[in-house]
């Protein structure tokens, strides 16, 4: 029987750590301080930068438009910066290195504020979901597996009743186009409200004034892929199996989460999402 609190949830961002290194799959996404009971995060720039960008531009989401249109974004920039990204629970461990995260943050708000294309326009809100968790639904009951995820924004396109996925950029590189962000949000929309998502696209927010449009992916291929991989995840879990690839010695992208173990990182405090972060 389906039970979501034994279920096997898995995300962009999960299924993401998996594919690069089941060890950090599992120190990121599974184990829990034992004294504290939290998972852990490792905070660094250009995440924190991206964050500060993200929540500045997503909370007009649940304001009219003709109040976004309105709002001092750059103020509440700094207010998010200096809340939640500032310093070293941003990451940085110079003035000098966040002052250069910080502008470029700020020109990334202040070319939507000369350029709003999407943020000037309706958009639909996914219901909420129990206990604050994100969108979330069955991608397979009988083998209890729940995809959840979190888009970014959802313009409404009032001459045919549909949905277009936007979704904010603030890295440098553009995104693969094996990406499971696609098929994922697609699922999820599929699932979750009724309108068609009739298009989708990537808003590089560092160097372009309009979103790049992609195309859709085929939503039974999508669903296969996604499943496929969760299945993968499902059996590692069942079978703890998380050895890295590279052998005992770890590789770039879970030897951070093991210098936290070796107390080789700064404790931080709790994080957005209730967990320890760290500064390694």
């Amino acid at each position: 029987m389906a039970d979501k609190y034994g279920a096997v949830w898995v995300s962009h961002s999960s299924m993401g750590d998996f594919l690069k290194c089941p060890r950090l799959y599992y120190l990121h996404n599974v184990y829990k301080n034992p004294d504290t009971g939290r998972k852990m995060t490792i905070v660094n720039p250009a995440l924190s930068l991206g964050s500060a960008v993200h929540a500045t531009l997503e909370a007009l989401k649940i304001l009219p438009v003709e109040e976004r249109l309105s709002r001092d974004l750059l103020a509440d920039f700094e207010t998010e910066w200096a809340t939640n990204a500032s310093g070293k629970k941003g990451g940085f461990t110079s003035d000098e290195e966040e002052a250069v995260a910080k502008a470029r943050g700020r020109a990334m708000i202040g070319r939507v504020i000369q350029n709003p294309g999407p943020i000037s326009k309706k958009t639909i809100r996914l219901k909420e979901s129990e206990n604050n968790m994100p969108p979330n639904f069955y991608l397979s009951e009988e083998e209890n597996i729940i995809l959840c995820g979190l888009i970014d924004w959802l313009e409404y396109v009032e001459t045919d009743d549909s949905i277009r996925v936007i979704d904010f950029k603030t890295g440098k590189n553009e995104e693969d186009e094996d990406s499971l962000q696609l098929p994922i949000y697609l699922l999820l929309l599929n699932e979750l409200q009724k309108r068609r998502v009739s298009g989708a696209a990537y808003w590089y927010l560092e160097k372009s004034d309009t979103p790049t449009e992609v195309t859709l992916p085929d939503a039974d291929e999508a669903r296969e892929k996604v499943l496929t991989l969760a299945r993968r995840v499902k059996e590692a879990r069942e079978k703890k199996a998380y050895e890295c690839p590279r052998g005992p010695a770890g590789c770039f992208a879970c030897q951070p989460f093991e210098a936290i173990l070796q107390g080789e990182a700064e404790y931080l405090g709790v994080a957005g999402y209730g967990q320890d972060a760290y500064l390694v």
